[in-house]
């Protein structure tokens, strides 16, 4: 492959190139199995919440007027009339005068537009005592009032938290459409590349990547697919694609996606039918030498084989590619960002994004930001990093005790 094929993208175009990405096929679940799943249509409730005016407090349903001018010193001396029960409606109604015994959530008896807090009353055998006034719909949640008929309760594309089936709960759904788990398949290549159970001679090295893309795929929502370690062959590799685009929804490829080396990744990709090279290079760092492609309209990366590397493309481009085919309208893998000062000078040089492997420190109200400096083939310094520091590229790096953002991984 010609050297100048490796014209670099910035990080903005690959992740636009993700927007047409079409998400994958639809499921229905029960709400059981719903959480952390990605909603497949909006969700429309078709009745109101709550169904009926109920309490928000243990006390009193009252007519709120009755209460007006209560004080410690002339209280208001109501009549007990009854209790309204959980799961029933009430018996009676409520007259000028009276009160009745409510818990919280209990149906409001008509008559009512209110509830005096019972801390607030003090019983006289059929009677009780009102301390304080209540305004009209005091402790009252109204009918309606959390979640209205043909309101639009849950975006299609919202990865669903408990709280989420909580309200699909409230509203009978017992089952959700959701988008099924993309199914993601894992090739391992290199002639130096051993499985982690075998020891390796001089030279070789554990099959580390796979592991790392596997749990990073997991957490995007996928169910990975391990198709398979191969040599620097392409012909094997070609093998392992066509049986992964049978297969999968996205295929990714560790090692061999650098030019100079035996770049067998790029020319089996563009063997495969309907194939298109969308990207060969990005302009970050650690991980520059990075494929993006399209075969069968499926998506295929080719991550870098050092280890560091894999992992920071996996997480700031594989990790939201995965969630937008899964349907997930937010993929942002780092959806919480901190700032912080930073500890040292680290330089950058311009047109490049620099992902930084850092070490947060809390100290007073102060949030420091410790650069972890390693190459991109070693492990130890991604295990210890609590996140990453991003450097723009327009950015000649960072001075010591400047504010920078922090992409903490969770």
């Amino acid at each position: 492959m010609k050297e100048d094929f490796f014209a670099v993208k910035r990080i903005e175009e690959v992740w636009g190139l993700m927007e047409d990405l079409p998400p994958v096929g639809v499921e229905e679940v029960p709400l059981e199995g719903a959480s952390g799943r990605v909603l497949a249509e909006d969700l429309i409730a078709d009745e109101d919440l709550p169904a009926f005016a109920r309490a928000a407090m243990d006390g009193y349903a009252v007519r709120a007027s009755d209460t007006f001018g209560a004080s410690e010193g002339a209280p208001a001396f109501l009549r007990v009339v009854g209790e309204v029960r959980m799961g029933e409606a009430p018996e009676w109604e409520i007259g000028p005068g009276e009160a009745m015994r409510i818990p919280t959530g209990g149906m409001l008896p008509e008559g009512a537009d209110g509830v005096v807090m019972i801390e607030h009353t003090k019983v006289l055998g059929e009677e009780i005592e009102v301390f304080r006034p209540i305004s009209p719909l005091e402790n009252v949640i109204r009918e309606g009032e959390d979640i209205k008929r043909g309101e639009k309760v849950l975006d299609k594309g919202r990865r669903l938290r408990p709280q989420d089936l909580a309200a699909a709960a409230s509203l009978g759904k017992r089952y959700l459409k959701v988008f099924r788990h993309p199914r993601v398949g894992i090739i391992s290549t290199g002639d130096e590349i051993v499985p982690v159970e075998q020891k390796p001679s001089p030279g070789q090295v554990r099959e580390v990547n796979r592991y790392t893309i596997w749990g990073i795929a997991q957490r995007a929502g996928a169910n990975p697919l391990f198709l398979g370690l191969v040599r620097d062959e392409k012909e094997a590799l070609m093998g392992k694609l066509r049986e992964g685009l049978s297969q999968c929804d996205m295929i990714l490829i560790s090692g061999g996606s650098s030019v100079g080396t035996r770049d067998i990744t790029l020319e089996a990709i563009g063997s495969l039918p309907e194939a298109r090279i969308l990207v060969h290079g990005v302009a970050i760092s650690p991980g520059k030498p990075t494929i993006f492609a399209l075969a069968k309209g499926k998506p295929i990366w080719g991550v870098p084989g050092h280890p560091t590397s894999c992992m920071v493309v996996m997480w700031i481009l594989v990790f939201p590619s995965i969630r937008r085919i899964g349907g997930e309208r937010n993929g942002d893998p780092f959806p919480f960002r901190l700032t912080g000062r930073v500890t040292r000078n680290v330089p950058s040089p311009p047109g490049r994004e620099d992902y930084v492997r850092v070490k947060l420190e809390k100290r007073g109200e102060e949030l420091l930001v410790h650069p972890l400096f390693g190459k991109s083939g070693t492990i130890s310094s991604m295990v210890e990093a609590d996140g990453l520091m991003r450097i723009e590229a327009e950015k000649e790096g960072v001075s010591e005790g400047e504010e920078v953002e922090v992409w903490p991984f969770l």
